[in-house]
């Protein structure tokens, strides 16, 4: 449902269609391999076919002979002034960071690893001219199961060990409370390993001019990606500009600092020519940085009411053959989510960070709090059976009640509002529990073929990344706050400027929303600037459901400002004491009268200067940075109806209804269409996707044929709706949405099938569970 705001009412709040899908959604706009320079040359990559091996020797020099080549390096040509891909989240003093040469030098460690490139005149030549190319390997054995791999006498990814940092939490006497406990639950899941898919491959177009370099790729950070590249390269900062254009989604991805960004500067600034490389598909599924890939050992303490006295997590999480930028605080994240929305004694967490001979993992979607979530969802359905209870009534007894707040968690997290009986009585109401459930039972007494499956998932979630001194204690390598800027127009027109990146969000639509109410002035007068560190030349870029909760906020502190400004010179105008002038409305009035400006009467007369106050600056221009004092805690209750055939393992969804609080909410079509696309691909996970690697180290998922993806025709139609329980840590009262339907229906969908299989010995389905998986786990669980 489309709504515009009556003329006098509030834009927040209205479900706007977003203006830049005009230029989006056809094509119209500048995506980085739409840019044309004139002598551009593209670049191919060969990469390593071996998952772990010695370089010996490397002959590009038939590639540079080739038609249309203009140059072939190895990694060697570059070894000087490559340096190492960074890595800025050292978790632990003692953690293994190893360097990361952009090309491998002399030994590779995993398949897909940039050894060679090739320069021609355009990509097919290019990708001809590798074939040219002789690389000789000495083998060395792969290193692929981390159990295996954390062994002494496992093979070594590196010459300090497979072992990358130990990181622990503990709160509360956890002995005490496994001690005598009347129920324990112990369990293993495995987090499986997937692959992003974003809309538009990776690109990047680097240039220079004389000493100044500009570099536009298809990246969410431009700003740290310029501090970065600024550091590996060796190009001074302020000589170096990076242009995030138009983005076709990230999800985490593109939260990186890549090896053909770092190489694409050296070419140009080597050939002083423009250089652009576009990968394709299989290329990304080989060298994305890959998601998830954790082993979770957990063990849940509980009274005989249910009442939840303890939870153990031992984390094995792959990090891959490197470190990069994010990697090892990933699963770090999730420590403070396996309690989610429940109270109790102790808490005990282990987080072990292993080298493999595979593609690194980094952030994706939800980062390290999906896979928290599914954990403690999984196992509150478990004891709700051991205890046969209903599963919700667990969670009841369990959950922060909504009086509690603010809740200080056993994780040390302050969770500042929420309101987990109302999004759940909501959920329960909408999916229709109770009728659902006797069919449930029916079936069971039946003995149908088809069974069904019910799955619950009460979760929340720490987004709005993040408050600057928490990082810092956490040894991430910089703040979480957010800058922007407002530009009052001469003719009243307004241009924000944002730190924050989008990459399909809607930022320009959402902060037009808030701009217009906060300064009175028409939604279609407001432009949204970004992505261009040349034009917004401060910011900590888009991630981690930050944009509105961190940057939407400095908009609205730069807003405050612009109107301050505003307010003594139209003070002036009027004849009136500033401390007398109100604003209302886009209008500035002397209290008790109908005397008034208008902020745009305001804008032209500060442009004009004719007739300003004494010391008063003629502009209205002002700036705000953000850092939030705490982070922000969306929260929800997804069900999910699953229909399970235990004679073929077919699986369908029935029906799902996710209920979410994300707090005040901007623009509801965004809200639902961020739920959407969150949905899709938490149930991605739970029935479809992984990334596969063969017993040497070779991914076998490296297109679409292998590696499944859900079209709309696999989903079913969700039922959606929200509760509202505001933030109390900023302004307008919003939390996050980005991530939410990620986090949540993966347990919901397993939980489902779990659900349905209980009867027959079932008490899990590794993801993603396929039909054979279901099949083979009835078989198992009948025997």
């Amino acid at each position: 449902m489309l709504s515009e705001p009556a003329p006098g009412r509030h834009e927040v709040g209205a479900a706007r269609r977003r203006k830049e899908d005009a230029r989006l959604v056809t094509g119209r706009t500048q995506w980085t391999d739409n840019i044309q320079l004139p002598g551009m040359l593209h670049v191919a990559f060969l990469r390593s076919p071996m998952a772990h091996a010695r370089i010996t020797g490397v002959d590009v020099s038939a590639a540079r002979n080739m038609p249309g080549v203009v140059a072939a390096f190895s990694g060697r040509d570059f070894a000087g002034e490559q340096g190492s891909l960074p890595c800025a989240w050292p978790v632990t003093e003692d953690i293994v960071i190893p360097d990361h040469p952009p090309m491998a030098v002399t030994e590779v460690r995993y398949a897909g690893e940039a050894v060679a490139c090739v320069v021609a005149t355009d990509r097919y030549k290019a990708n001809d001219a590798l074939e040219a190319i002789e690389i000789d390997y000495e083998p060395l054995p792969p290193v692929l199961d981390m159990t295996e791999a954390l062994k002494g006498d496992s093979p070594k990814v590196h010459e300090a060990g497979n072992r990358a940092y130990t990181w622990k939490y503990a709160e509360g006497d956890i002995d005490a409370a496994f001690r005598d406990a009347p129920v324990v639950i112990e369990r293993t899941y495995v987090q499986q390993r997937l692959i992003p898919a974003a809309m538009e491959p990776r690109a990047v177009v680097a240039q220079s001019d004389g000493d100044h370099f500009t570099l536009h790729s298809a990246t969410q950070i431009p700003h740290i990606l310029r501090i970065m590249l600024a550091q590996v390269t060796g190009i001074p900062e302020h000589k170096l500009r990076v242009v995030a254009p138009d983005v076709g989604g990230g999800f985490g991805s593109k939260l990186q600092v890549t090896a053909e960004e770092v190489l694409a500067l050296l070419l140009t600034r080597r050939l002083g020519k423009p250089v652009k490389w576009t990968e394709s598909r299989s290329e990304g599924n080989l060298t994305v940085h890959h998601g998830r890939d954790q082993l979770q050992r957990l063990a849940l303490a509980a009274d005989a009411d249910g009442r939840v006295r303890g939870l153990k997590v031992d984390l094995l999480a792959d990090m891959g053959a490197y470190l990069m930028l994010v990697t090892p605080g990933i699963p770090i994240l999730g420590a403070f989510m396996f309690n989610g929305i429940y109270k109790m004694d102790a808490y005990d967490f282990t987080c072990t960070g292993v080298f493999t001979t595979k593609m690194p993992t980094d952030a994706y979607r939800g980062a390290g709090r999906p896979e928290a979530t599914f954990a403690i969802e999984r196992l509150m359905d478990e004891l709700a059976a051991e205890l046969s209870l209903d599963p919700v009534e667990v969670r009841r007894r369990n959950w922060i009640a909504h009086e509690e707040f603010p809740y200080t968690t056993i994780a040390g997290l302050t969770y500042d509002s929420g309101n987990y009986e109302a999004a759940t009585d909501r959920a329960l109401a909408l999916f229709g529990y109770d009728k659902l459930r006797a069919e449930q039972a029916d079936r069971r007494d039946r003995g149908d073929p088809v069974q069904l499956g019910i799955g619950v998932s009460t979760f929340t979630e720490m987004c709005g990344l993040a408050p600057s001194r928490v990082l810092g204690s956490l040894s991430y390598g910089a703040g979480g706050w957010e800058h922007a800027s407002v530009r009052m127009l001469p003719t009243g027109k307004v241009e924000v400027i944002t730190g924050v990146s989008p990459h399909g969000q809607g930022h320009e639509t959402a902060w037009s929303q808030i701009v217009a109410d906060a300064l009175g002035v028409p939604f279609d007068d407001v432009s949204v600037l970004h992505g261009d560190t040349a034009i917004s030349h401060k910011g900590m870029d888009t991630y981690g459901s930050r944009s509105l909760a961190v940057g939407g906020i400095a908009v609205v502190r730069a807003c405050d400002k612009v109107k301050e400004k505003a307010r003594h010179i139209a003070a002036h105008m009027l004849e009136a004491s500033a401390d007398d002038v109100e604003f209302d409305g886009g209008t500035f009035k002397v209290r008790g009268t109908e005397s008034g400006k208008t902020i745009q009467e305001v804008a032209l007369a500060a442009f004009a200067a004719h007739d300003l106050p004494d010391g008063v600056e003629p502009t209205l221009d002002s700036d705000a940075t953000f850092d939030p004092e705490n982070f922000s805690f969306p929260h929800g209750t997804h069900l999910c109806a699953m229909e399970v055939d235990i004679e073929t393992g077919a699986t369908k969804i029935r029906s799902y209804v996710a209920v979410d609080d994300v707090g005040k909410v901007v623009n509801p079509m965004i809200v639902e269409g961020q739920v959407h696309g969150g949905l899709a691909q938490g149930i991605a996970q739970a029935l479809f996707e992984e990334a596969v690697y063969d017993t040497e180290g070779n991914l076998l998922t490296t297109t679409f044929a292998d590696y499944l993806l859900p079209s709309a025709a696999d989903l079913p139609d969700f039922v959606t709706e929200r509760t509202e329980t505001p933030a109390t840590t900023n302004p307008l009262g919003v939390k996050g949405v980005g991530e939410a339907g990620t986090i949540a229906s993966t347990p919901a969908v397993v939980n489902a099938i779990v659900d349905a299989l209980r009867p027959y010995g079932v008490v899990d389905v590794p993801m993603p569970c396929t039909p054979e998986r279901v099949w083979r786990a009835v078989q198992e669980g009948t025997s």
